[in-house]
């Protein structure tokens, strides 16, 4: 039996994503999932200019022109974002020219996989697409998040149809604590997420503790839960391990292969733009490691590893003045820092830009980081 160009282990949005390119580009697919047909439930979110031309129109569910912060004072962010359609999202990720097989895979190597059942299967590329591994050591994001009737917001939101981040004291919070912001969203035209977030902690924030804290919030906003309302809840890890050049190492994909943004969160919209260019590099029977991770790309991951130490660090009263300064930031550089994984010179000086704008106390917090993810950069440490 002749074997497969690439298997996939992991359907999930990134793994899903490349089987589906691999297949546009007429490549042998083998995907591999204990649930291949489990139907996504998570909210993805995304900036518009994120996404790859490839992707379906009817996957974004919502768009919106000009999101808005709030940090010390409001920022009227001008750069369209949307929320895509999860079940839009799978169903156009169409997996017509892949052989799935619902088993759990116990070892992946460079060329090849074992399964939980024993079975081995060799293939000229094997990507590990199963999402990042959550660990006590490993920073990671939390929310708890209320789906209510868009008219019962519409106050609340003060004329604005969403918050990308809203840091405002509202909901709880003694002075000592660690902050949490409310993100708002429209899923659609009738509902609106509504998320109490905690960006990045190690622990971080409690789900139960963000409930609390989104109930008062709202409250004081004039909107009154009556618990019948549907909920999100999300926790999952921020950083993965760098992908290093060891031999006979699958190639990791998603958010297991380090594409999440450590400061936001985000990993989909990468994922779905990156699977073209994996999926290429398979055809032309090159090295994925060096295709995606470029000189360039692995020291930007080092640079953003320094903003996510710098959150760490920050004391909770420095969390929103930290935020005024990024979102003081033209739009453009505002994207580079959150999107462009390949940009040095730009993430430079985005960097150089916040740095300027900070207190000396927390200038001394991203000196200390940027110093720590120096030394860290090219190693497979998490944090």
């Amino acid at each position: 039996m002749k074997s497969p160009d690439v298997v996939i282990a992991g359907l999930g949005p990134a793994g899903r994503a490349l089987a589906h390119r691999c297949t546009q580009q007429g490549l042998d697919v083998l995907a591999l999932d204990p649930h291949p047909y489990r139907r996504w439930t998570p909210t993805y979110a995304a900036w518009a200019d994120e996404l790859p031309a490839w992707l379906a129109d009817d996957t974004i569910a919502t768009r919106v022109e000009k999101p808005v912060a709030w940090t010390t004072r409001e920022h009227v962010l001008d750069r369209p974002y949307v929320v895509l359609s999860t079940p839009g999202l799978q169903e156009s990720l169409d997996l017509g020219g892949v052989k799935v097989v619902q088993d759990r895979v116990a070892e992946v190597a460079r060329n090849h996989v074992v399964l939980a059942s024993g079975a081995k299967v060799k293939a000229g590329y094997v990507v590990d697409a199963r999402g990042a591994v959550r660990s006590a050591s490993i920073p990671e994001q939390t929310a708890f998040g209320v789906v209510v009737d868009r008219d019962r917001v519409v106050k609340a939101l003060g004329g604005h149809e969403a918050w990308f981040m809203d840091w405002w004291l509202d909901n709880g919070t003694r002075p000592a604590e660690p902050r949490s912001f409310l993100y708002v969203v429209p899923l659609d035209d009738n509902r609106v997420l509504l998320e109490e977030t905690c960006l990045v902690g190690s622990p971080a924030l409690d789900l139960k503790e963000l409930q609390r804290r989104l109930q008062v919030r709202l409250a004081l906003r004039g909107i009154h839960l009556t618990g019948t309302e549907a909920t999100e809840k999300v926790r999952f890890p921020v950083l993965a391990p760098t992908p290093s050049l060891r031999n006979n190492q699958a190639f990791r994909f998603g958010s297991r292969g380090a594409l999440m943004h450590p400061g936001t969160g985000y990993s989909v919209a990468t994922s779905l733009a990156l699977a073209d260019t994996v999926a290429s590099a398979i055809t032309a029977e090159e090295s994925l490691l060096r295709t995606v991770w470029t000189p360039s790309a692995r020291a930007v991951h080092a640079l953003r590893l320094a903003g996510l130490r710098t959150l760490l660090k920050l004391k909770p009263h420095q969390t929103a003045s930290f935020f005024a300064s990024f979102f003081s930031l033209p739009v453009d550089v505002q994207r580079t820092y959150l999107s462009e994984r390949d940009n040095l010179p730009g993430m430079t000086r985005a960097m150089a830009r916040v740095f300027a704008d900070l207190p000396m106390s927390q200038r001394r917090i991203v000196i200390a980081a940027t110093m720590s993810a120096r030394r860290s950069a090219g190693n497979d440490s998490h944090i």
